[in-house]
């Protein structure tokens, strides 16, 4: 019996049944580049001599790397990319106003249940949470996809996280997530397909879903899934009025491992230097900060801002630490402001930023200097990830994140 990876690419790649293991060539449903990757799917979609895109509605170009420009190099990656929007009639070009790419797929309605979505960006896994086989290729691969609309999968194994228990007060998605990949490994997943399953993934939100799904990759998996239920539906119904189909995991499929992960006594998650799967519970972690990020794609969305605006209310930021909060969205920051929530931001001491990915790549605004700490809440710790190699990166939940730029070092909301 098939899961949901093997019921999807069946019905991409024009097959009744496929199992793990199999090659498949499959149709893509949505495919997505930005500002940072575009410029060499572009080179390479002209090298191949290709005259046109196969489908100028299914491409999505946000820019949200190096937004605004911030050098010369940028500046002409964004003029390459928007002369390629206009010489191919891409429908779906965010200019760099809109926000992050992960953010603004789901948001905007171009991902629903049951697509094969690609993105040159490794975190495309995140819109697994809406359903979606979802995954990232390279820049030359995306050229390919450009010209062809397909593309071909290997089809992965599934490893099946089972997530039992109610989290405790300041306990979010984030925390869940670090801790299953402390548990398995940097390399616990590899070219496998995640899903997140269980009481407590029903429970969640969609946003909350996609912290989930958006780390998959950080455990070598292949995408990021959870099996549509109400909620995917009101989201994606919301949205979009795009056609989608359900497809659910069958339990007794041959190629599914059920990891089962009991969260009740669960506290604050923190990943250390240098590796995402080096990860410590809060009060374990004793270590001063000299910046704190609040955003990303993996946790920018408005409940990330409502979870630290809740704490940072009344207090300020500790003397000696930056706080740089950016929304993953225009949409997100529209709410934040809508709900005062980026004035308690800037009265805490806190610099808010346009929507954009931020210091997360290591190359655009808010980068760490030789020897700082950044308490970060997004997705990637590696040496030099946010800006010098002989810096560290420590990852959190957003309301970590607030809680310790208060008092200047790592600590658990409440202490």
């Amino acid at each position: 019996m098939p899961t949901i990876s093997e019921k999807i690419l069946a019905k991409a790649s024009g097959n009744d049944k496929v199992e793990a293991g199999d090659i498949v060539i499959a149709d893509i449903d949505i495919a997505m580049t930005h500002d940072l990757t575009g410029p060499l799917s572009v080179e390479s979609f002209n090298k191949i001599g290709a005259e046109d895109v196969w489908d100028p509605t299914k491409i999505v170009i946000p820019f949200d790397h190096q937004v605004p420009a911030d050098s010369i190099d940028s500046a002409n990656n964004h003029i390459i990319m928007r002369k390629f929007v206009e010489e191919y009639n891409i429908e779906n070009f965010y200019d760099v106003n809109a926000g992050v790419c992960h953010q603004i797929l789901p948001e905007k309605g171009h991902v629903v249940p049951g697509d094969v979505i690609v993105g040159a960006d490794s975190h495309t896994c995140t819109h697994g949470a809406l359903g979606a086989f979802s995954t990232g290729i390279g820049s030359t691969d995306m050229a390919m996809v450009f010209a062809e609309g397909n593309l071909w999968f290997k089809v992965p194994e599934t490893n099946r996280f089972n997530i039992t228990g109610k989290l405790k007060e300041n306990v979010y998605a984030k925390d869940v997530i670090l801790n299953i990949i402390g548990k398995v490994g940097a390399d616990g997943s590899t070219y496998k397909a995640c899903e997140f399953a269980g009481e407590t993934v029903s429970d969640m939100s969609v946003s909350d879903r996609m912290v989930l799904c958006n780390m998959a990759i950080e455990m070598g998996g292949k995408t990021g899934l959870v099996e549509p239920d109400q909620k995917t539906i009101d989201y994606v119904e919301k949205r979009s009025n795009k056609p989608y189909q359900v497809f659910k995991t069958d339990l007794d499929s041959s190629s599914l491992n059920i990891i089962d992960i009991d969260v009740s006594d669960l506290e604050p998650q923190i990943a250390c230097p240098h590796n995402v799967d080096n990860v410590k519970p809060v009060s374990e972690v004793d270590q001063e900060i000299d910046q704190v990020f609040l955003g990303s794609c993996t946790n920018g969305r408005l409940s990330d801002l409502r979870d630290a605006a809740k704490i940072l209310k009344g207090n300020k930021v500790s003397k000696g630490t930056r706080m740089l909060v950016i929304p993953a969205s225009q949409e997100i920051y529209m709410k934040a402001l809508d709900e005062g929530l980026i004035k308690i931001f800037v009265e805490a001491g806190a610099l808010v930023s346009a929507p954009c990915c931020g210091p997360c790549l290591g190359g655009h605004t808010g980068i760490i200097g030789p020897d700082e700490v950044s308490l970060s809440t997004s997705n990637r710790n590696f040496k030099g990830r946010q800006g010098s190699p002989d810096g560290k990166v420590f990852l959190s939940s957003a309301a970590v994140a607030a809680a310790s730029a208060i008092a200047g070092k790592i600590v658990a909301p409440g202490e």
